[in-house]
C-alpha cells in the first residue's frame, strides 16, 4: 500500500440502528466508499444478538464469507483495512461470546493479509472497580492480540469517550496504554474521542507516539450530549495531524469515522462529501 491511504468505517451506517436500512448491506458501503474516493473500509465486527443464526449476529451478515467479501471489495477496487472487533472484555478474562466473537473474527481476518484487527472496548460503566477493570481490558486486549499476532495479523487498540467508558481520560490512557503490551498490539488514536475526553490531541500522540499503527478521524463540536461534528467543520486540526503523521513517517491507514447527526440522516451523502473534503485538504500533505 501507499504509505498512508484513507479509508471509510462502517459506524457511520450502523447508527441507523439494526433492522432499519443497513442490515446485510456491507457490498452498498463498500461501493459508496469507493465513490467517494476511500481506497479502504473497515467494517465491525459487533455482537447483535445471542440467538441471531450464524455470523449474522455479528452484523456482517452474508459477507462474513470471505468469498464475499473479497469480490465485493474487489469489484469496488477497495481494500479491506481492517476489522474492528468490538467487546466490552473488563472481566478478568475474556467471555465465552467475548472469545467466540475474536476466533470468528481472526479465521476471517486471515483471508486478507494486511488488514488490522482493531479491539475496541465497548463503554460498559466506571462506578465499579475502575482500576481493576480498565487493567483487565489490557490485559484481555494483549491476549487477543497475541493470538492474532501469532497467525501473522497486525493489531491496535481504539478506546473511546462516552461517559460509560472505561477508556476515555487522561488518567484512564496513562493505566491502559501503558500496559498494552508493544510486541503485539499498536494503538488507534480516535482523535475525536482524545479531545471529547478532555485530552490535547498531540500532546496525547506525542505520548504515546511508539504505539500509533492505525488512526480514526472523526470531527467534534462539544456541543451536547453527541458532540460531533462533520469532517472539517468542528474544532479538530486534521492538517497539523496528519502533519504529525508524515514528520513521524506513518505508514497505515487514515480511517474516516462520521457520527454527526447528519450521518444519521444521510450516510451514504456525508460519506461522500468526507472522502471529496479529504482529497482537497489532506490528500496532498501525504503525497
Amino acid at each position: 500500500m501507499a504509505k498512508i491511504e484513507f479509508g471509510s468505517q462502517v459506524y457511520t451506517w450502523f447508527m441507523q440502528g439494526t433492522g432499519k436500512g443497513y442490515d446485510n448491506k456491507l457490498d452498498h458501503m463498500i461501493k459508496v466508499a469507493g465513490e467517494a474516493g476511500f481506497t479502504g473500509i473497515e467494517p465491525m465486527v459487533l455482537q447483535i444478538s445471542e440467538s441471531a443464526l450464524g455470523c449474522g449476529k455479528y452484523w456482517l451478515g452474508d459477507f462474513c464469507d470471505p468469498i464475499r467479501l473479497k469480490d465485493a471489495l474487489q469489484e469496488h477496487n477497495v481494500k479491506l483495512a481492517g476489522l474492528a472487533l468490538v467487546c466490552a472484555w473488563d472481566g478478568d478474562e475474556e467471555t465465552p461470546a467475548e472469545k467466540e466473537a475474536a476466533d470468528f473474527t481472526l479465521d476471517l481476518l486471515k483471508h486478507f493479509p494486511g488488514s488490522m484487527l482493531g479491539t475496541v472496548t465497548l463503554p460498559s460503566g466506571r462506578k465499579n472497580d475502575l482500576q481493576r477493570r480498565r487493567l483487565n481490558v489490557a490485559r484481555n486486549v494483549n491476549n487477543v492480540s497475541k493470538r492474532a499476532a501469532d497467525l501473522g495479523i497486525k493489531a491496535s487498540y481504539h478506546p473511546n469517550s462516552p461517559p460509560p467508558s472505561l477508556v476515555r481520560t487522561q488518567e484512564d490512557y496513562d493505566v491502559v496504554l501503558s500496559s498494552l503490551d508493544p510486541k503485539v498490539t499498536g494503538w488507534t488514536p480516535d482523535v475525536g474521542h482524545i479531545i471529547r475526553g478532555g485530552m490535547d490531541v498531540i500532546a496525547t500522540l506525542n505520548k504515546f507516539q511508539h504505539l500509533v499503527n492505525h488512526i480514526h478521524y472523526k470531527d467534534y463540536s462539544g456541543n451536547g450530549p453527541e458532540p460531533w461534528a462533520q469532517m472539517g467543520t468542528g474544532k479538530l486540526d486534521f492538517h497539523k495531524i496528519t502533519e504529525w503523521l508524515v514528520a513521524r513517517k506513518y505508514e497505515g491507514w487514515i480511517i474516516c469515522e462520521d457520527e454527526a447527526h447528519i450521518a444519521v440522516e444521510d450516510p451514504d451523502g456525508v460519506t461522500k462529501q468526507n472522502g471529496q473534503w479529504c482529497k482537497e485538504n489532506l490528500l496532498p500533505l501525504v503525497d
